[in-house]
């Protein structure tokens, strides 16, 4: 950020420890990002390259996407599971001008370099840190044309591209219901690049505003809304980041079982906070009526929402439960039923058991969650 801008730095407890939580107004940092635009410094993520002339076959036979065939300048999420199909690490992929880009969170980094380097092998491939920052942009306004020129463009990248910029890295554009763009740029210009983008209108947020974003838009964060049990199909990761029809690789039986046999033991869901009280912290348990249900993961004010979480919950509970957290702090909690997942038809497997068993056509019972 511009040198002469200081910040509040993150809880140093947290994921974004390193980074700035904010710059004196954080819901005023908020309002901006959802009526004008913002940038917001997120150079603590890691970062890794990958080169060779087999790269992308080569990934495509650990992880879950479908990147064999991902075409210049493809950006998309991406997994690797443990054995039995439960997530170890999500990043964000970016396809460029022969070179794969992976960008993870801070923790991640160098157990993701040393699993993708045990695994080259004899494969033509070569997997390096990179000396990349993500800068994210948010915001309506980064399609006017003072930002478009200060990003030397003439238009925004369509939504789940990017393009390279002349002096390194690239812009990119993340799918979403608002304007969300990455600007990932050698390290040695995330000065210039934050001035330039500063000038032209954009105005410096702190982490807070993006993860108030990025709740609001029910989008899970590796290892804060997910535990060691954690499989994709319970936070949305199936379609972005898993690619059903695809060859075999870590964990995909647990994938395809799930899938066909019905829905998985637990649910990310919206929720919304009793504003009142002290904020309970991620990972505390979730509780009805003296029964633990689930686990919160983020926890943020938010400009308009107020005090709301991501949870994951057993999948068999009804929108009206009331809920209330554990651990240190009881809060009072509310699942937003509009964040509760569309029932969906039971799957063919599932069918074919029911009808082995005798049972007919019956509809799905709940499964336990873990």
């Amino acid at each position: 950020m511009s040198s002469t801008t200081s910040g509040v730095p993150a809880p140093t407890t947290g994921p974004d420890a390193g980074a700035i939580w904010h710059y004196g107004d954080p819901l005023g940092e908020q309002r901006t990002a959802a009526d004008g635009a913002v940038i917001v410094d997120r150079s603590h993520r890691s970062v890794l390259s990958l080169t060779g002339a087999e790269r992308k076959s080569w990934l495509h036979n650990l992880t879950t996407q479908h990147v064999s065939e991902l075409p210049d300048g493809a950006v998309t999420q991406n997994l690797s599971l443990d054995g039995q199909g439960r997530v170890e690490d999500h990043w964000l992929q970016t396809q460029l001008d022969g070179l794969t880009v992976l960008d993870t969170e801070p923790w991640r980094g160098e157990p993701l370099l040393a699993y993708l380097r045990r695994m080259v092998f004899w494969a033509d491939v070569a997997v390096e840190p990179a000396d990349l920052a993500v800068l994210s942009l948010l915001g309506p306004q980064l399609a006017d044309s003072p930002v478009l020129d200060a990003l030397g463009m003439s238009a925004l990248p369509t939504e789940g591209t990017a393009a390279a910029l002349p002096a390194g890295g690239f812009v990119r554009r993340l799918p979403g219901s608002s304007v969300e763009v990455d600007v990932v740029v050698p390290r040695d210009q995330i000065a210039d690049w934050s001035d330039r983008l500063v000038t032209a209108g954009v105005r410096p947020a702190g982490v807070w505003t993006y993860e108030a974003h990025r709740v609001a838009e029910r989008r899970a964060r590796l290892g804060v809304d997910t535990d060691e049990h954690t499989i994709p199909h319970e936070v949305g990761w199936i379609g972005p980041a898993v690619h059903l029809d695809k060859g075999c690789y870590r964990g995909q039986e647990t994938v395809a079982r799930v899938h066909n046999l019905g829905k998985p033991p637990r649910m990310l869901v919206l929720l919304h906070l009793d504003g009142d009280s002290d904020r309970p912290s991620p990972g505390d348990p979730l509780q009805s009526g003296g029964r633990t249900v689930g686990r919160l993961g983020t926890v943020v004010d938010h400009v308009d929402e107020g005090a709301i979480a991501l949870a994951l919950l057993k999948r068999s509970l009804p929108a009206d439960t009331a809920l209330t957290s554990g651990g240190e702090v009881a809060v009072a909690a509310v699942i937003d039923r509009d964040s509760m997942p569309p029932d969906v038809a039971v799957g063919a497997g599932r069918r074919a058991v029911e009808r082995l068993r005798g049972g007919g056509a019956r509809p799905e019972e709940p499964t336990t969650a873990r």
